[in-house]
């Protein structure tokens, strides 16, 4: 594997992206990137949940004093230099972690053959070619919730080819589930973990998108929802089994703010690219997410994860799920993808750069220690409550 160049983890635009990130400085730190320069803007805001509540976020984040910090480029170059994920945070802090799950045609298909598996990766081939026969058409075409889709899910009832992930793929309500922990989450360059007990599992490259507590949309970035098939195979019951481990959810590396330059519609038109590379044996897989595909606008998928019956007072990090399921064989024919141990994923973005991290057992990771009481025993140590 090619050394980590720090340009690849930035945007293509650097010089007119706004970006916010975390940093470990004597704690961690909210930082701004204007113009490719680091300032360190936390006497003015000491979170990022607490700087997203601002009317004036993204004045602050332009303008507010700091510490300047030098370029961005040599702030990633000493992260790639520390030891893993003990400079560049993950960056978010208290926002609640959610993801949406079969928000592609794609990845329906797939969380139907984990089903049918029961988590056994030998039978996805087979599963996946008669699936596609029964299925029939583009997916894709179909909106979630319409009549259309509707009398689909009668025809499949009939013939006794309904399945719950068919629900939320075409049906109105979509899966919105907790991935991660308040302030668990890893960033760029950190180790994501893996349960020891998983044969079947894979990488999910997503964006996310940063929403204050108003349902406001302030900015996005990428995320790993790292995924256990053979676990959420076996029962969607274990759900959060599969998908709620140490180290099993990056974000990162910064969340590019909504401007003139970066909106909505750009998250709309994205391409998101995976490029996974073994350690071992030299195997590499490349595959491309295009947001255009999506079957649920994010603005709905926001609208169905906060609102009346739902209220996230520190906002929220929302995965807006992925059309990728690799299923490049890695050994035996029809075997599938799985990762090894010390593969490095690469999710990237045009707009948003690109988040790598090295594959591990989350076991063997650092444990997650820091949480939401050490953050404010932390900031008040540092006086900056």
């Amino acid at each position: 594997m090619q050394p980590i160049s720090p340009a690849s983890l930035l945007p293509a635009d650097l010089a007119q992206a706004l970006l916010l990130g975390r940093i470990w400085r004597d704690g961690p730190c909210v930082v701004a990137v204007r113009g490719g320069e680091v300032v360190d803007i936390t006497q003015t805001v000491a979170t990022v949940a607490e700087l997203f509540e601002r009317s004036d976020a993204l004045d602050i984040a332009r303008h507010a004093p700091g510490i300047a910090l030098g370029s961005v480029q040599a702030l990633l170059e000493q992260a790639l230099a520390a030891p893993a994920g003990e400079l560049l945070l993950a960056p978010c802090d208290l926002q609640a972690v959610k993801a949406c799950g079969v928000t592609f045609a794609v990845s329906l298909l797939e969380r139907v053959i984990e089903e049918q598996a029961g988590g056994d990766a030998a039978r996805a081939a087979s599963l996946r070619a008669a699936l596609q026969t029964t299925l029939g058409g583009d997916l894709s075409a179909l909106k979630p919730g319409s009549d259309a889709a509707q009398r689909l899910k009668q025809q499949l009832q009939q013939r006794g080819a309904w399945s719950q992930y068919m629900e939320v793929g075409i049906g109105p309500d979509a899966e919105v589930f907790t991935k991660a922990q308040p302030m668990s989450s890893v960033g760029c360059g950190a180790q994501v973990g893996l349960l020891p007990s998983s044969a079947w599992n894979n990488p999910e490259p997503e964006i996310v998108l940063a929403v204050n507590s108003r349902g406001e949309v302030l900015g996005a970035t990428l995320g790993n929802d790292v995924n256990l098939r053979d676990i959420e195979g076996r029962s969607a019951l274990l759900l959060g089994k599969a998908k709620d481990n140490n180290g099993s959810c990056a974000i990162g590396p910064f969340i590019r703010l909504f401007d003139e330059h970066f909106t909505l519609d750009t998250v709309r038109q994205a391409e998101v690219s995976l490029l996974i590379e073994g350690a071992d044996d030299g195997f590499v897989l490349e595959g491309a997410s295009f947001m255009r595909e999506i079957s649920r606008d994010p603005l709905d998928l926001v609208r169905q994860t906060a609102g009346q019956y739902h209220h996230y007072p520190d906002g929220f990090m929302l995965f807006l799920g992925t059309m990728f399921s690799p299923v490049k064989d890695r050994g035996a024919q029809g075997g599938g993808f799985t990762h090894h141990l010390g593969d490095r994923v690469t999710i990237a973005s045009a707009a948003l750069g690109a988040l790598v991290n090295e594959v591990q057992r989350c076991d063997a990771i650092p444990p997650w220690t820091f949480g939401v009481r050490a953050l404010y025993q932390n900031l008040a140590r540092r006086g900056l409550l």
